[in-house]
């Protein structure tokens, strides 16, 4: 038990690092732009459409799962801690 107990603790750590890189990976989205101000705000532009295939949509989709891994491993220690 000691043993798996370490080496989710080391895969924990890991998804921490990656976690905290790809956070700070994302681009800060600025929704006061002059061109949304300008145009139609209602419009559906094609960089909307498409964001999923940019590299920042991508970012953003793996943000999420490594945050879910996160989750998932911290309440996994949080029980193996305990017992």
């Amino acid at each position: 038990m000691e043993i798996a107990r370490n080496i989710i603790t080391v895969v924990y750590l890991i998804v921490c690092a990656v976690l905290i890189i790809m956070t700070l990976l994302q681009n800060k989205e600025n929704n006061n732009s002059m061109e949304d101000i300008a145009e139609n705000p209602r419009a559906n532009k094609y960089f909307d459409k498409n964001k999923s295939r940019t590299k920042t949509g991508r970012i953003q989709k793996n943000t999420i799962i490594v945050g879910v891994i996160f989750a998932i491993l911290t309440i996994v220690l949080g029980i193996l801690y305990v017992l």
